[in-house]
């Protein structure tokens, strides 16, 4: 396994980088915009090919790398499912899996320091953005925090980990770098509590001045969607009624391109063939499905997934390849399921 703690001393974020090496898949966990740069080198210099980017959460001291990430390398975006955010091409559940070659990151629902808090859990250590940090805990005093949710969050899910789990916060101020489940029990001084109302009382007496960058990164962080109405993509765009109409003429197949798990938690569009995004290029390629299906059926291929983010990078990777018999449904499946439109179990 590739691990690399990056940090980024503007904000004091660290971002997490991990990879399987065997086919070079990676995940990234918390990137920070103006560090895109570097990670983008590292990717290169490791020979990795980006899969996935997580927010733990909405941050309020810096612009997320998220959206840039996805433009530069046409990565999966992931948050979790009560996340505020406009589009993310995934959004996750407690205890659902997210995978890539070779290894998988567990979600745990962790809100407290805000109210779209998650933590990642991933074989001996667990990525805890700002819920439990080393020797300390998250504020809880905006963005729908709640004092009494990160107690329940800490002490209720985290601290059930085993106490050699190793602890990977999105920050920290003093320099340090790791911990474990067992010391922030044994010597966190904010977990050296009885009841849920004292660490209340504690959180309620911090009154810390609110982040230098929180009125520019909130909104910023909110609006890291992918554009689905820009122009270039109208011509190879279909609403709900539009891809109803498509399905009645016969001449079309859908190509699903999500993940086994979504699949299994969302259901899908009756007929849809699946061809997950992480592995697109080999779908496109000479030999590969997609290819195969275009070439030797004649019909346009409909490309959806849950949004409409990753379905809309696929138009451009499928005309790249040559294959322009294509369009996309706008807004994926929750678009879909909004109008009504039919969805069948896998």
């Amino acid at each position: 396994m590739i691990f690399r703690q990056l940090f980024d001393t503007t904000s004091s974020t660290y971002t997490y980088l991990i990879a399987s090496r065997r086919g070079g898949e990676a995940v990234i966990i918390d990137p920070v915009l103006e560090r895109v740069e570097r990670y983008l080198k590292l990717l290169e210099e490791l020979d990795l090919r980006l899969i996935k980017a997580i927010d733990t959460h909405v941050h309020a001291d810096h612009i997320t790398g998220l959206g840039e990430l996805r433009n530069r390398t046409k990565c999966i975006t992931v948050m979790g499912e009560m996340s505020g955010v406009d589009v993310v091409s995934m959004r996750v559940t407690d205890n659902e899996r997210i995978g890539i070659e070779g290894m998988s990151l567990e979600t745990i629902y962790t809100p407290g320091h805000t109210s779209d808090s998650y933590s990642f859990l991933m074989q001996d250590r667990v990525f805890t953005g700002d819920t439990l940090l080393i020797r300390g805990t998250g504020r809880t005093d905006f963005q729908n925090g709640n004092a009494a949710d990160q107690f329940h969050s800490i002490f209720n899910r985290l601290l059930k980990l085993p106490d050699e789990t190793l602890v990977y916060p999105a920050h920290d101020y003093k320099g340090d770098t790791v911990s474990t489940i067992g010391e922030e029990r044994a010597f966190n001084p904010r977990l050296q509590v009885s009841s849920v109302q004292e660490y209340v009382d504690i959180m309620s007496s911090l009154k810390l001045p609110n982040p230098k960058m929180m009125d520019v990164a909130i909104p910023a962080n909110l609006k890291v969607g992918l554009a689905q109405d820009r122009e270039e993509l109208n011509p190879f765009s279909v609403d709900s009624d539009g891809l109803i109409a498509l399905l009645q003429s016969g001449h079309n197949v859908l190509i699903d391109l999500r993940d086994r798990s979504e699949r299994e938690r969302h259901g899908v569009i009756p007929g849809s063939v699946h061809a997950p995004y992480s592995s697109l290029s080999d779908h496109l390629a000479p030999g590969g499905l997609l290819f195969e299906l275009s070439r030797s059926t004649g019909k346009r291929l409909i490309f959806y997934c849950a949004f409409g983010e990753r379905s809309a990078m696929a138009i451009e990777a499928a005309r790249d390849a040559g294959i322009g018999n294509v369009c996309h449904l706008k807004g994926g499946i929750g678009a879909w399921k909004l109008a009504q439109g039919p969805i069948a179990a896998t």
